[in-house]
Formats: structure tokens, sequence, C-alpha cells
């Protein structure tokens, strides 16, 4: 996830100002109102899923995506998308998003707001604007005060900013090896997830992370086999996916292999190490999501939110055994992309199914096929053969190109496509074609200009485009490659869950929380 450029020092303090004045702090509610909660009504299992980057579009999108997919041509609108099982939950709220930076804030920020209740910069994780107070978290109380066991899962790396902000008190986000070393202090029990970023530091001379977590009693795990042998009687466990994908993260849910883990069987596992009697505490995050929406690949977007439900599924699997004693929670930290369901080139029309026409992550696209381009200076002929098996994209030629020319002239807005063909226009194998020379001539010296970065961002040209060609003709668009100031939705079932309708602020989830849990 792209770290935010912060605004200026004067602006974030007006901001957090405005947000003091307007509001009391979270922290003191949740001590007041914890005392009105009997220890009896407190569930002992609680589930807290944060689909990074996921707002209301990214939900919705995934439901009408599969709606589509099951009824294939036979699609009625009115018989609905297929929902989702985040959405059958009884209970949605809304909470919003801004932090003391931003009204775009970012990972590290939005996720402090959530497991302390404060606001603080964007890039902060769990510490005040000065850099010098720090914040306790739910999951820290829960295991100091409560004794709960701990999990944290995520898709991307466990020291990446929101899996942190759980158990991490750090100026700076980027600060890799001293996160890593609070990950192994804070004695919670189950870790999941990505590889660590730097875990030598990051001048590569400071004691190997892995080791000094083997030092404190952790089971340090690599292979998906050991991960499947793991048991409660192993003891705190650190378990990193075998195979590591883009960022050292999880394999995007459209490239993973057959027989890979999904981020549901870490949930699974983790279900199965953390049950006791006396209670847990897991947090899971389906972080590649946030990936996709920064490079605009709605494709990849829609995959990983599905396996982000299929985990929520497990939680929901133990549920119905506990029901009386299970709260399970489902939000996001902020939104990324401006993604929406509608593009002006397809009018009121959409073309889901078209997004079944992708293979392949914009990721693994890069890494397979476009480095390989550059390498040996593939020509553009090439290059489209491989786009049209990989993302379905044809070539406007021969008859092709006259149905295009037809869908140009057609009585429609102009360059709109109300077909759902998959046929390049003009227009668009135009683009394509300067994105490839563009990628091709790139030495990744280049100062990136305003109009490049509009059509790009920080992207492979080719790529992108390609993503946001099909996306288009899909009928979806994205209006940006960072995150933006959209609220996210608090889905809620189980034990308490009446507390979390509403409309409010990401810092009243960890109040409601505080309260239903009875920690101080």
């Amino acid at each position: 996830m792209k770290k935010l450029k912060r605004t200026g020092k004067r602006a974030a303090l007006l901001l957090t100002a405005a947000i003091m004045t307007a509001a009391p702090s979270m922290t003191v509610f949740a001590e007041e109102t914890a005392a009105e909660t009997t220890e009896a009504s407190a569930p002992k299992y609680v589930f807290l899923f944060i689909g990074d980057g996921m707002s209301y579009p990214q939900i919705q999108v995934t439901a009408d995506y599969i709606g589509a997919m099951e009824q294939g041509a036979e699609y009625d609108i009115l018989n609905g998308p297929k929902q989702l099982t985040m959405q059958s939950f009884p209970v949605a709220g809304s909470a919003t998003t801004f932090d003391s930076t931003s009204f775009c804030p970012d990972s590290a920020s939005t996720a402090t707001s959530i497991s302390t209740g404060h606001k603080t910069y964007s890039g902060s994780i769990n510490v005040d604007e000065t850099g010098t107070v720090s914040y306790e978290t739910i999951a820290e109380k829960l295991k100091k005060q409560l004794g709960y066991k701990i999990g944290v899962i995520s898709s991307v790396n466990l020291n990446h900013a929101t899996p942190a902000a759980f158990y991490a008190h750090q100026v700076s986000r980027n600060s890799y090896y001293e996160i890593s070393q609070e990950l192994i202090a804070s004695g919670f029990d189950y870790f999941a997830g990505g590889a660590l970023k730097e875990p030598t530091g990051a001048e590569d001379d400071k004691q190997d992370s892995y080791e000094l977590a083997e030092e404190a009693d952790y089971k340090v795990i690599r292979t998906q086999e050991e991960a499947e042998a793991l048991t409660a009687q192993d003891g705190k466990a650190i378990v990193i996916a075998e195979t590591l994908a883009d960022g050292d993260a999880f394999s995007y849910e459209n490239d993973r292999a057959d027989g890979e883990w999904a981020l549901s069987d870490y949930v699974k596992k983790g279900i199965e190490v953390l049950d006791n009697e006396t209670g847990f505490f897991m947090m899971v995050e389906g972080g590649k999501i946030d990936w996709a929406c920064h490079a605009n690949d709605a494709g990849s977007t829609v995959s990983d939110t599905m396996a982000l439900d299929a985990a929520v599924d497990e939680a929901v699997a133990f549920y119905n055994e506990h029901p009386e004693e299970t709260l399970i929670l489902v939000t996001g930290d902020h939104e990324t992309g401006g993604l929406t369901i509608g593009y002006a080139g397809t009018d009121y029309d959409t073309f889901l199914t078209n997004l079944d026409n992708q293979k392949i992550s914009y990721a693994k696209y890069d890494s397979d096929y476009v480095a390989k381009y550059k390498e040996e200076g593939t020509d553009f002929d090439t290059v489209m053969a491989d786009i049209t098996e990989l993302f379905g994209l044809l070539m406007p030629e021969d008859g092709q190109k006259e149905e295009a020319a037809q869908m140009d002239s057609a009585d429609m807005h102009p360059e709109s496509d109300n077909t759902g063909s998959l046929v390049l226009t003009d227009y668009e194998y135009e683009r394509l074609k300067a994105a490839y020379e563009t990628t091709m001539s790139r030495t990744g010296e280049e100062e990136i200009g305003q109009e490049e970065y509009v059509l790009y961002g920080s992207y492979e040209p080719l790529t992108v485009t390609i993503t946001h060609i099909l996306n288009n003709k899909s009928g979806i668009n994205f209006s940006s490659y960072a995150h933006t100031g959209l609220p996210v939705a608090v889905l809620a079932q189980g034990k308490g869950q009446e507390l979390f309708e509403g409309y409010y602020d990401n810092t009243e989830i960890y109040s409601k929380m505080a309260q239903l849990l009875n920690v101080q």
C-alpha cells in the first residue's frame, strides 16, 4: 500500500482540533460505558475482518459479478446480485475514515482508529500526533486483562500497516524491523500471513527477526505441510505462507495454484489453534484487495474480495457452533481507487461477466510477461496474442474491425459500447499500442509527468492500460491510484451485534468492542 503524502502540519493540526472539539474521546467513552455492560454479556470469541481498501463499491461489484456469472446469458437484474456472506449479516453500520492528516487516510492511521479508538497522522501506528504517546490496542488489552488468545492473519506482510496496528506502536509504518520486534514481544498466540519485510533491518545489519522469534519460543513455520500439522499444543506460532508472490505476500486469488492455501485456510487453522474456554480475538486482513485497487485491477479486486468472504465463512461456521458466545465484524479501513460501478463508455449498462476473461493478476502479468517482453524486445502482435489469451481483449481487424467501426457509429454516445463486446475499438487499440510503446521504451530512470501519471499511475503502462480497458468494457471505472474518503461498511453478526448499527466514526468500532468486552 502506498504511503500518502502528508499535508501541511498546520492543516493537519486544525483537522485534529476539529475532531477533538466535535466528539468526546472514544477511549473515555469506552471506559465510562463498559461499566454498564455485565461480564456475562461479553462474547468469548471475536472475529474482526478488515478488507484493506474495501468499501461499499468493492463489496457490491463482487456480489454483482457473482450474480451475473451464476445467471449467465439468462441474467435478470430484477433477481438482484448474489449476496456475499458478509452482506447477509443482520446488522449493517457505516463508519467514516478520515484521520489527523487527511479525508483520504492511509492504512496505518485508520487501523489505529479501529484498534485503539484514536485518530493519528497517516503513516503512524498507535501513537499520537506528537509521536510521544502510545495507545494500547484492543488485542493487547484482551490479552492482558482477560487472558484471551490472540490471532493476527493477513494476506500481505505480517509487519505491514494493518496487522501491525494490533500489536505495534511506531511513528512510521515503514519501521519494519522495529515492528517485527514488537510482533515478537506481543506474545500473541498465532500469526499467519506473508513474510516479514526487512527481517534483518533496512541496512541488513541486524539479527534475523525469525531467529529472535524462535528464541522467544515462537514456532516459525514456512511450509504448508508444517502449517497443516500445527496444533494448539505447539504453543505460539508464526506461519509464513510457503508460496509468496509480489511483495512477499500471498498470491492474488486469481493466481493461486490448486492446493495452495487460501486466506480461509489460515483462518480455519487459526480457529483450531486458538479455540479455548477463556476466549480468543482474531483479526483477519484481506490486504491484497487494497493492492489490486491501487493498480486499478478490477478482476483481482473481485477475486480477493471473494477470498475474504470465504474466510468469513469459516468464522460463520464457528459461530453456528457457538452462537451465544461469538461476534463477527467485517469492515474496511478505507476505500482505495475510487471504484465505481458504471462507466461513461457503457452508459447505464454493465457487462461484468467480461471480468471472467481475466486469467491473471496485473502483478503476475508484470513479472511473468512484461519483464520478458522488455528483455527480448517482443513485438506488439505477439504481445497482443498474450493479451487476448489472458484478458480476452480482441484485435480490431478483419471482420472484428468492421464490428468495432459499427459500434463506434451506432446510435449511442461517442465511443460508447453498449454491447459488451471485447473487440477493441480504434480508440482503445491506439491507447493500448501507445502504452506498449511507453513500457518498452522506459528504462526506469524517467521522471514521470502529470499526463503519464494520470494515464498509468506508478504502474506498468501496458498492464494498467489492459486492466483499464477491460474494466471499462465491463462497466467499471477507477478514479484514483490512491485512497479515497468514502465511508466503509461495518457488518456484524453475533453477540452484541446491535451495538454496530448506525452511522459513526471508525474510532467507535474500537469503543463498541471495548464496551462489549469490558476492557478498560
